[in-house]
């Protein structure tokens, strides 16, 4: 991958270049924070615990990376910490929900930030997550949802795995009932197949990987994907723009969806000083095209899709640059009762 797709210039590269820190480096003997705000066993911990492995190597100094797990609020718990807690130094970076521009824009009670001045630092994956409805559920397709309840595992109230069902229930009038107390994804999936709830929001990567002769035989049947555009993986679902009725009703569908592209990425706090924004977006592109990192990203079979960090941040101010009709009919629908 070529350094010049993540918008950093010869010059820029020069000066921050092993003569400009001298043989130590400004992190050598420090500690890099890989703060992931889910807990173990998730697709968000396996990406954050890539990067601290893999990111450390590429900085002046090579720090010890550590990734510390922060659940709680889906994710938002570790996303006030990095706005108002962590060090600007670079030492702590942090991966979250997609959604934080989202949440603020929403209101969300529990956000204490300001997405916009987080620090973009790269994505490394978008991951495809349809709802998708487990073998023992009544609902075989997407129309069965108006009439059919249907229990799904959420890990937060503000997680996508809660907000996407009550958002289609608040704009279509799906029957979506979220069950609430799992703390990974990896714990949701296990309620699904012990039968404690119908199906819910989940990694088609993993279903494709762990799931693949249920999917054969129908049994694990994906009901909405929340893509802008159909996955070529998913053909025959429905993106969750298409399944809205009104240009209104898609505007608001397509507001939560766009957070999607944002992926799993890594953010660092607010007020970062700028030779440090440029070193660590150079890490990042870095480990990008790192064989090492590659050869476990192959090994994960991690859904693989990185971008710059300053493309990063345009598309993450993008998901809030709607009309205020759009944001007032979001908030409506979501904080219906």
């Amino acid at each position: 991958m070529k350094l010049r797709s993540y918008g950093i210039s010869a010059a820029l590269l020069l000066a921050l270049g092993p003569g400009a820190y001298g043989q130590e480096g400004p992190f050598r003997g420090k500690t890099l924070t890989i703060t992931i705000g889910y807990a173990q066993a998730g697709n968000s911990d396996v990406i954050g615990r890539l990067v601290a492995r893999h990111l450390p190597k590429h900085l002046p100094g090579n720090p010890v990376g550590i990734a510390s797990n922060m659940p709680g609020a889906g994710s938002l718990r570790a996303a006030n910490f990095l706005f108002n807690q962590a060090p600007r130094d670079g030492s702590s970076l942090a991966i979250l929900t997609p959604t934080v521009g989202i949440d603020e824009a929403l209101g969300v009670p529990a956000v204490q930030y300001r997405a916009r001045d987080f620090t973009w630092i790269g994505r490394v994956a978008v991951v495809l997550q349809p709802i998708a409805a487990f073998a023992h559920s009544q609902v075989r397709s997407f129309a069965d949802l108006y009439k059919v309840d249907m229990p799904v595992a959420s890990t937060g109230v503000v997680s996508p795995s809660d907000a996407y069902p009550r958002l289609l229930n608040g704009v279509l009038g799906t029957k979506f009932k979220t069950v609430t107390g799992y703390t990974s994804s990896n714990d949701s999936l296990l309620a699904m197949e012990r039968k404690e709830v119908d199906g819910g929001l989940v990694s088609w990567n993993t279903l494709k990987l762990t799931k693949a002769s249920e999917i054969d035989r129908g049994e694990i049947r994906p009901l909405v994907q929340f893509t802008l555009a159909r996955s070529k993986d998913l053909p025959d679902t429905p993106t969750s723009v298409e399944v809205g009725r009104t240009e209104e009703e898609k505007d608001i569908l397509r507001f939560y969806t766009a957070a999607e592209d944002i992926g799993r990425s890594i953010l660092g706090p607010p007020g970062m000083p700028p030779e440090r924004i440029i070193m660590m977006r150079k890490a990042f592109g870095e480990m990008m095209g790192d064989p090492e990192f590659l050869e476990e990203v192959r090994r994960l079979q991690l859904e693989f899709a990185p971008l710059s960090g300053s493309e990063l941040e345009k598309l993450a101010r993008s998901t809030t640059d709607v009309s205020a009709k759009t944001i007032a009919g979001a908030k409506r629908v979501m904080t219906a009762p």
